[in-house]
């Protein structure tokens, strides 16, 4: 999942929840988030690019701290 902007991320189905860690460390959790709209950031070629469209401004978030932040 090489992205010069998303370092990893999961999907809980049973919650709709994604949890979204940047290549800054920054960790976001976002809710409601429907299966195929993980299923399809999961296949994107740029998840950077799907991510900016589909789910930034979409989706509800919150921002997690990680530890050191």
């Amino acid at each position: 999942m090489p992205s010069s902007v998303i370092s990893s991320f999961t999907y809980d189905p049973k919650a709709g929840r994604l949890v979204v860690t940047f290549v800054t460390g920054r960790i976001y959790e976002y809710g409601d988030v429907p299966a195929a709209v993980a299923a399809n950031f999961r296949a994107s070629f740029s998840k950077g690019v799907f991510f900016n469209a589909e789910i930034r401004d979409a989706m509800a978030y919150l921002r997690l701290v990680a530890q050191g932040d």
